[in-house]
């Protein structure tokens, strides 16, 4: 059947791609699978309860859940009804909470448990347009989901004509959903996505997917991330199974127990699975140590297509049988492809990965676009790395004399919710998205990223520094989990480095440094030394300007749920800037204070 609508995809589960674990979840150390009929069944008892309740086209309903399957059955029974779904992350401030829940209108909202009601249960004061929350595990005084399946089964006679004609008069292009952005400055926008929007960018991007019917994905990125949310529907409307991960610690034990063939991730998540296997590569002894680290080196040289030449193939051969066939195996051993979005990704991690039979595709998009715009294919000349693969075939970029990607297509947002003003800033009058990153279209229309445009600065000395590109570079050190460059209107690049301190500690055991606490760990000369050492050596791998000349270390780890990045592991600059002033200021000798995370002045 045609697909136009995402509620179109269970309907076309159902009748030609039947399966028993359709959606499947990790509870008390089982799977918990249910097959197709059992998804359509608990999709459309949420319709009939949401018919019941008195739900009309066009009402919100906010979601604040893990992935799981319920998850599923609401999204799609909400919008087979016309109900707007407003998913929104576990991890937002109290302010960004109040925000989410009055803009957006909503009636109710429905969370997975306790944790997550606690988080807003304080907000309801501010929303009362809040008729009643609902949560899927049981919370005290919170009435239970099933209450709607419940009522839904109650009335299904009385409904299932009307839900028909519901579902008919749905029009791909009706809002399905409004997305809050997770932006790193003020608070996010409500970008409006249709059915069509969603349903466009998985038929411009499936074929790509090389995954067949039969096959299973793995999910752990936020469900109400555009991202994942697209491949969720795109890998549903294949036919495949979807596995929810019980979260994202164990990543590692669900993809051996699952053996998927494919998963989307962001670079954060590449980035720590490969140091992972370094450590592993440092326990070894001997020859074993020496044929892993040979092997990761020529992994780090892979050219596609052959082009290293036969010597070097055949290498990799062997480095395969010895080295890589214990990675794959370790992942499963039956991946094929493996997306990842949401930040840019080190071309080293591409090379390896790839090298190691690992297909990583790095793509590109943003909420405003449903989200994919590029995407790599999963072979030669379609996969180019350091670069986010070819534009989709329903998309059209074009880049701006002044470098910005511009786009258009089918996937392009229908506006801000509430918000004409902010929606004329980036839709330009000939219907142009403005992405707000620099880039160059190069050979079979694949997009390269240079930049952020609102990111790149200019020193006092006229020359530009792209900060994403430097900040790239240094993070491909074991010691630097995160790092944010400066240098607006400065005489230098400056750098702020947060430790990867799992790598420091063990680091200054084999050294002999001792500590109290992370406080005064960063403040060892020892320490400073050899992140002083880091940064050289990084640095003559850069353009003079775009060198770091001063650096300050943290001694907090980076995460969303402290702030200092987004929910999708962006630096927040702005944030970052405030919380870190003392730190700055001493960077550029405009105070001689001393001070560190926690004290009052940051």
């Amino acid at each position: 059947m045609e697909i136009r609508r995402t509620f179109d995809i269970v309907d076309n589960l159902v009748e030609n791609l039947r399966r028993d674990d359709a959606l499947a979840v990790k509870r008390n150390g089982k799977w918990e699978k249910f097959n197709t009929l059992q998804y359509k069944e608990f999709v459309d008892n949420f319709s009939y309860g949401l018919l019941a309740l008195g739900f009309k086209k066009g009402d919100k309903i906010v979601t604040i859940s893990n992935n799981r399957p319920e998850w599923n059955f609401i999204d799609m029974g909400m919008t087979q009804v016309g109900v707007v779904h407003v998913p929104v992350y576990a991890n937002l401030g109290h302010a960004e909470y109040e925000h989410v829940l009055t803009h957006s209108d909503a009636r109710i909202i429905i969370v997975s448990g306790e944790n997550f009601y606690t988080k807003i249960k304080d907000r309801l004061k501010a929303a009362p347009n809040i008729e009643k929350v609902y949560s899927f595990d049981d919370v005290k005084g919170v009435s239970n989901w099933m209450e709607i399946i419940e009522l839904g089964k109650a009335n299904a006679g009385k409904y299932k004509d009307e839900l028909k004609k519901i579902k008919e008069s749905i029009e791909p292009e009706e809002l399905m959903s409004i997305i809050y952005t997770s932006g790193t400055t003020g608070l996010s926008k409500g970008v409006m996505l249709s059915h069509k929007n969603f349903i466009s960018n998985v038929h411009g991007s499936i074929d790509i997917l090389t995954v067949k019917k039969e096959g299973k994905f793995l999910s752990f990125l936020p469900l109400c991330h555009v991202f994942e949310r697209m491949v969720n529907y795109m890998v549903q409307t294949r036919g495949c199974a979807v596995y929810y991960a019980e979260s994202v610690d164990t990543i590692g034990d669900n993809l051996r127990e699952v053996k998927p063939n494919g998963f989307a991730t962001v670079p954060r998540v590449l980035e720590k699975l490969y140091d992972k296997l370094l450590l592993k590569g440092k326990e070894l002894k001997g020859l074993k140590k020496n044929i892993f680290f040979w092997a990761v080196n020529l992994g780090l040289k892979y050219e596609l297509n052959g082009a290293n030449g036969p010597v070097y193939e055949l290498q990799r051969k062997i480095a395969d049988k010895l080295v890589y066939s214990k990675w794959r195996e370790a992942l499963g051993n039956n991946l094929e492809n493996v997306v990842s979005g949401g930040a840019a990704l080190q071309e080293r991690l591409a090379r390896v990965f790839n090298c190691a039979g690992i297909t990583i595709m790095e793509g590109y998009g943003l909420t405003e676009t449903s989200p994919v715009i590029a995407v790599n294919h999963v072979d030669y000349p379609f996969m180019k790395f350091g670069t986010v693969g070819p534009v989709i075939k329903n998309v059209q970029v074009k880049i701006a004399d002044d470098g910005e990607i511009l786009m258009k297509g089918p996937n392009l947002m229908m506006g801000y919710y509430k918000d004409p003003e902010k929606t004329k800033e980036v839709i330009d009058e000939e219907g142009w998205f403005h992405t707000g990153d620099i880039g160059e279209l190069h050979e079979h229309n694949i997009l390269k990223i240079t930049d952020r445009k609102k990111e790149i600065f200019k020193l006092s000395t006229g020359k530009y520094v792209a900060p994403q590109v430097v900040e790239n570079r240094f993070k491909e050190s074991q010691f630097i989990d995160q790092i944010m460059v400066v240098g607006e209107k400065e005489k230098y690049a400056a750098a702020i480095i947060c430790p990867s301190f799992q790598f420091l500690h063990g680091w200054c055991f084999k050294h002999n440094i001792k500590y109290m606490d992370n406080k005064d760990l960063i403040h060892k000369p020892k320490v400073i030394e050899r992140y002083q050492k880091e940064v050289d050596k990084i640095n003559s791998t850069l353009g003079r300007h775009m060198q770091i000349k001063k650096f300050e270390l943290t001694c907090e780890e980076w995460t969303p749920e402290t702030g200092e990045l987004s929910p999708t592991l962006k630096v927040k600059r702005k944030y970052l800037k405030e919380k870190y002033k003392v730190k700055l200021d001493r960077l550029y000798g405009y105070t001689d204070e001393t001070g560190d995370v926690g004290t009052p002045k940051e």
